[in-house]
């Protein structure tokens, strides 16, 4: 499918406007040393910067302005005449005022954290104690207008890239390009997204409802993937908060009450704004690697409310893919006591590494605020969240209705990158190289002609003790992200065994009101069933452990599975599914080294070999803080962080289909992520269930182990597969990433930006007599971790070379068991922010 942040790097754009004044250059003092965080600002404006830890500044502006000011305090303010209206490359070198040498400030180094020593950490315990107290906090209800743009752009353009064999027929695109006020860069736009929003809160209810008025993007018109995947880029955030969650991490904010142990503060200058006398306050890192920011901010002397700040995250800051982190927020006075925000500026600039001349891509989001209303109460079921709201209209405005609703007028610029993409859809060699991202992205090869795609390409080849060599192919119908009812199917042959498996199925969304979609299918296959302890709903499903080309230990306890599978699901309330399903499936072992035999006594050896079960399921499933994308019968999720709930009741009947056996299965789980302030996030999760009734092994449920030298969370990574086996069990699992905070304190590993991961899981489980005997012909032991809780621990560095992570594993207990794997190391690999 065509949305991935793969298809932004494919897109490239250009139409120009220079802005009216440009500045850049650097500020020193009378020894030659470079002046970290002086003021630059055009004479006449509220319009500046200030210069990075080298000195450095670069600052624009869409007027014209004749006179720049350089000052710092405890030394003369320099005024420069403009000569023109581009000036790079400009040295200052500031003088110490003699009437102010007892008043010059020295920032650099630790500042004291004591509200008597400095004054800016009492002007940030006047903060803290009011925060609660400005904004939209001071009403009950509030409603306003938002206007939020999001724009891409590739940056650091030069002859090289020009000239590159990747742009060949596509020259056009370079005619012009523009320069970052913030970097000082080149850069082509090639993406921008619209949007106008109404956005109604309760504070009493504690809800809040965003009614979307209109989108639109250049050459993704109607594509909610690319939209979902922006917004859960540029989540909503408080600069109130203590801490700022920006792609996946957590940053410290430079207002949180633990932000004296973070930052040091120094009170630098004293102002009116907007008629209004505000403090205002520097502040940096006082350690480097962490989640951190740089900058300054403008506070209220009477309400201790923010009029302005601008953050800037470390460069050592451990994030990955991003090399810079830029924001700006302003603030407007309504009256003496309400401060509201009015512009939110956020750029981030996208590379593979953080060196100074590395290319990348921005990302830029402007967000305009205006039109409060406050007090203006509604029902409750005003803020019901509708399981579909999708809104055609809104993503067909009228230009008309973009003219009228735009808070800011877009630039030359932004507007030609609407009509340049038109254009280069047109170009064969850019349409090859969009596929080639959607590919990668999606995993399937789309055949546009035949509304069909081929794949998962990643599941062709695979590897296993009993089928040897497996290869697979499949595909599925395809007309849109949107799609009503798929189709999907799959062919696959083991080299060793000689067998051909297949597997087909499909499902109709038949209201979309409340998701009421009916689903069937069909599958014959080899499968490693003793990976998980809940089985998969997905008829088409096959997990790793069936695949995995390298072992601790034979993958050959594998089971042919013959399942046909009908399913009723529905999501009446948003985040709540209820499912009731029926599948018919034959059990038997797949390997002469395995045995599913069960005591049999209609059998004439008093000996079965096969499963042949009937089982009607109803499950529950809860996902509060979901967030998914589309409206077809297939979705995709937009988030990561939400937790998930499910509870599902199973029954055996043996009289129907002339099924085997007769019983009760209930089962639980539990995931939830737990973001632990600036100490990175905590993945729990919590199974547990309990079969009433006597089954043989093949329904019982397995410990999942892990023979694989992949890391596999809810698996245990020293168990063998049907190392334990149980009919009652409950298992924990907790996994913690500290994402760099511990590391980053050893001055021989803070370079290396790895990541510490530490995990504990365990499980308790039972197994009755009954289940025991009835599985006696069964070559497998049949152990259940009864006497004591079975655990494991894991140590991992995470974001080795960035994509790597590796787990040491601990087996805690149960050392003595034959072929037991006291100790093990698994890795993974991903691309993680």
């Amino acid at each position: 499918m065509k949305c991935n942040l793969f298809s932004f790097l494919c897109l490239v754009a250009t139409t120009f406007v220079w802005s009216q004044t440009k500045v850049s250059g650097y500020v020193f003092d009378e020894n030659k040393e470079p002046v970290a965080y002086a003021n630059i600002i055009f004479k006449g404006s509220f319009e500046g910067t200030i210069t990075d830890e080298n000195g450095r500044f670069y600052l624009e502006s869409n007027n014209t302005w004749n006179t720049l000011l350089v000052s710092f305090v405890g030394y003369k303010t320099i005024e420069f005449p403009l000569p023109k209206k581009v000036n790079y490359d400009l040295n200052f070198t500031i003088e110490e005022e003699a009437a102010a040498l007892n008043e010059v400030f020295i920032i650099t180094g630790k500042q004291s954290k004591k509200a008597d020593e400095n004054p800016a950490i009492a002007i940030l315990q006047k903060i803290w104690e009011r925060k609660r107290q400005n904004g939209l906090n001071q009403f009950k209800q509030y409603a306003y207008d938002r206007y939020e743009k999001v724009e891409f752009d590739l940056n650091t353009i030069d002859s090289a890239l020009i000239g590159s064999k990747l742009f060949k027929g596509m020259e056009f695109v370079f005619e012009q390009v523009d320069t970052s006020r913030v970097t000082g860069k080149t850069y082509l736009p090639i993406f921008l997204n619209e949007e106008v929003t109404k956005v109604y809160g309760d504070n009493s209810l504690n809800k809040e409802k965003v009614v979307l008025k209109g989108n639109k993007n250049s050459g993704f018109s109607n594509n909610q993937s690319i939209i979902a995947f922006i917004k859960d880029l540029y989540s909503e955030y408080d600069v109130y908060d203590n801490y700022l969650k920006f792609f996946d991490k957590s940053f410290v904010s430079p207002l949180s009450k633990t932000g004296i142990n973070t930052y040091n503060y120094v009170l630098n200058d004293s102002a009116f704004i907007d008629n209004k006398w505000c403090y205002n306050i520097v502040y940096y890192p006082r350690r480097k690697n962490e989640l951190t920011f740089k900058g300054d901010f403008w506070v209220n002397d009477s309400t201790f409310a923010i009029k302005e700040i601008n953050m800037q995250a470390s460069k050592s800051a451990n994030i990955n893919w991003v090399k810079e982190i830029y924001i700006e927020q302003e603030f407007e006075v309504l009256n003496d006591s309400v401060f509201l925000i009015k512009r939110d500026y956020f750029m981030s600039d996208f590379t593979f590494n953080k060196k100074e001349d590395s290319r990348g891509v921005y990302g830029k989001r402007t967000t305009l605020y205006d039109n409060y209303k406050f007090n203006d109460p509604k029902e409750p079921g005003f803020y019901k969240e509708e399981v579909f709201d999708y809104n055609m209209d809104a993503y067909n405005r009228a230009d008309s209705f973009w003219a009228e609703n735009r808070m800011e007028e877009l630039n030359k610029d932004e507007r030609g990158i609407y009509k340049m993409l038109d254009t280069l859809k047109t170009v064969k060699k850019f349409n090859r190289l969009y596929n080639l991202g959607s590919v990668l992205a999606s995993g399937y090869i789309e055949f546009d002609d035949l509304n069909l795609d081929y794949g998962p390409i990643f599941s062709t080849v695979g590897f296993n003790d009993v089928e040897g060599l497996r290869l697979r192919a499949g595909a599925r119908t395809y007309f849109g992200p949107n799609d009503l009812w798929r189709l999907q199917g799959f062919l696959a042959y083991g080299f060793k065994d000689d067998k051909v498996k297949y597997g087909f199925s499909a499902k109709y969304l038949l209201n979309k009101r409340n998701r009421l979609i009916v689903s069937a299918g069909h599958r014959r296959d080899v499968e490693q069933i003793g990976a998980s302890l809940t089985s998969s709903t997905d008829v088409l499903g096959r997990s790793l452990a069936s695949n995995a080309v390298f072992t601790t230990a034979p993958n050959d306890k594998l089971s042919n599975i013959n399942l046909t599978a009908v399913a009723l699901e529905i999501e009446p309330i948003k985040n709540v599914l209820f499912r009731i399903g029926a599948d018919y499936r034959t059990l038997s072992s797949a390997s002469s080294t395995f045995s599913l035999d069960y005591v049999d006594p209609e059998e004439a050896s008093g000996v079965s070999s096969n499963i042949k079960q009937l089982e009607s399921t109803f499950a529950v499933s809860y996902f509060p803080g979901r967030k998914m994308v589309g409206y077809g019968v297939e979705r995709r999720n937009a988030n990561d962080t939400y937790a998930s709930l499910f509870a599902q009741y199973t029954l055996g009947d043996k009289n129907l289909f002339n099924s085997d056996f007769n019983y009760t299965k209930l089962q639980f789980s539990y995931i939830q992520p737990w973001q632990i302030g600036g100490y990175g996030r905590l993945y729990s999760t919590v199974e547990l269930g309990k079969t009433f009734g006597t089954v043989p092994l093949g329904l019982l449920s397995v410990v999942p182990g892990n023979q694989s030298y992949f890391s596999i969370y809810k698996s245990f990574s020293q168990l063998n597969y049907y190392e334990f086996v149980t009919d009652t069990y409950a298992s924990l699992h907790l996994e913690h990433n500290f994402n760099g905070r511990l590391f980053s304190r050893i001055p021989f590993l803070r370079k290396l930006n790895w990541r510490e991961i530490v995990g504990i899981r365990g499980v308790w489980g039972d197994l009755s007599a009954e289940n025991v005997a009835i599985s006696a012909p069964s070559n497998i032991p049949l152990i259940a971790p009864t006497d004591q809780i079975y655990y494991e621990y894991s140590l991992g560095i995470g974001n080795i070379f960035k994509v790597f992570r590796l787990d040491f594993n601990f087996r805690g207990n149960y050392r003595n068991l034959p072929n037991a794997r006291n100790f093990g190391v698994t890795g993974s690999f991903g691309f993680n922010f």
